[in-house]
């Protein structure tokens, strides 16, 4: 006799199960219930020998998460794969995933999509979001966000939270679709409601804004909350914005470092930059720029262009570090290529100075207050008419080749 539906769900590595009661397998849910794989095993393999698609998906299961037997994801995909190939859509989704993944077989982003496909075919929200996301990333398809947004739209209409962050999302940039603010904040809601903690940061970021809602950071808030308690970084990183700023809050510089520091332990480059910018203005903690240099450092390290430069600024006048105009150029320069408004100001100015392994050099003085004052900075420009007094006219044509060729290879 066969089960007529048996489903295992594992969340946070702990087994439950779901059952369409089948009298004659009560024991197997209570061994379930108990934590009896052993028996529940016994029980279940062989109606998975017998060609049972429940029984294999289950078996599956078992396999890749190791409940009762030894985790191996290459006898998960075995079962998988018998149960998919008589149309179970749970098992050809997961079978879709093990070949994107490439756990217990080579990862085949065409055979992923295959699988997806005929999960997704047969109604399955789960495959028809990763079908979705084929398509939006090209994974084993021609990429196109408009077939992306159709597989979203049908998976979030069965109201899977996944797939409806990622409509929002579609409508938020417009991929796939024409941009709409409302459209995007109706499908964050829908998910956000789930407890979608990306979702929630999404739509907290829509109020926070003002786009697709009235602007209300009391709401905003909310939001980043729920998002920020279950650990979402990005969340964490706003709310401390949030009570840095004032906004929806009471101002509290304590409340904003504590966020930004559980954001910053998770590698949030923007959280490190400003919790280094509390230690060094001592706001809701006392004044450290040993701190400060460390938690810049890692967001410069990240790319931050903010904290390379302020980093520059430590190296060069020696604040929580050994004073290094060597290191002092090199952070200025990496955010002077990340656009940095005051970086080529500070570039300038240590070739006009010769500062450290700088040469006293007018020239290159002179093509980085070109590139400062290309980006708005008064001083740039009041040096600029300075030097021109200095230079000749071939040393303001030489200068001004070397801006130019400096800013078409970093992108300018």
């Amino acid at each position: 006799m066969k089960i007529k539906h048996l489903i295992f769900i594992f969340l946070l590595l702990t087994l439950t199960v779901t059952l369409v009661y089948a009298d004659d397998f009560q024991d197997v849910e209570d061994a379930v219930e108990r934590g009896d794989y052993k028996t529940a095993l016994e029980k279940l393999r062989p109606l998975a020998e017998q060609g049972d698609a429940e029984g294999q998906y289950s078996l599956a299961l078992f396999y890749k998460y190791g409940r009762g037997v030894p985790r191996d994801s290459k006898e998960a995909v075995k079962w998988y794969r018998k149960a998919a190939e008589q149309g179970h859509a749970f098992a050809q989704k997961d079978l879709g995933l093990a070949y994107e993944d490439g756990r217990g077989i080579p990862k085949d982003h065409k055979e992923a999509a295959n699988w997806f496909r005929k999960s997704a075919e047969q109604g399955n929200a789960a495959g028809q979001y990763r079908l979705g996301f084929s398509y939006r990333v090209g994974w084993g398809v021609t990429q196109s966000d408009k077939e992306a947004v159709k597989w979203y739209r049908k998976a979030a209409e069965q109201g899977l939270a996944y797939a409806q962050d990622s409509l929002g999302f579609a409508y938020f940039w417009g991929t796939g679709v024409p941009k709409d603010y409302k459209e995007a904040v109706k499908w964050y809601r829908k998910a956000a409601e789930q407890g979608e903690a990306r979702a929630q940061t999404s739509l907290g970021g829509m109020y926070e804004k003002g786009q697709g809602v009235p602007l209300d950071y009391k709401e905003a808030v909310k939001w980043y909350r729920k998002a920020a308690d279950q650990r979402d970084g990005e969340a964490r990183k706003k709310l401390g914005a949030m009570y840095d700023k004032g906004q929806g809050v009471k101002q509290d510089y304590k409340e904003a470092v504590k966020w930004w520091k559980l954001a910053a332990n998770k590698g949030w480059s923007d959280a490190q930059y400003h919790l280094g910018l509390h230690y060094h203005e001592g706001h809701g903690v006392p004044r450290d720029d040993m701190e400060a240099v460390k938690w810049w450092k890692m967001a410069a390290e990240s790319g931050n262009a903010d904290a390379q430069h302020d980093l520059g600024v430590m190296y060069e006048k020696g604040l929580g570090v050994t004073e290094d105009y060597g290191k002092a150029e090199k952070w200025y320069t990496e955010a002077a290529k990340g656009r940095h408004i005051s970086a080529p100001f500070n570039l300038g100015t240590m070739y006009l100075q010769g500062l450290g392994v700088l040469q006293d050099d007018n020239v290159q003085a002179y093509k980085w207050y070109l590139i400062s004052a290309s980006r708005g900075d008064i001083r740039g420009k009041e040096k600029i008419i300075i030097l021109e007094k200095l230079l000749t006219p071939d040393q303001i044509n030489k200068a001004g080749k070397l801006a130019m060729e400096w800013a078409v290879k970093n992108m300018w």
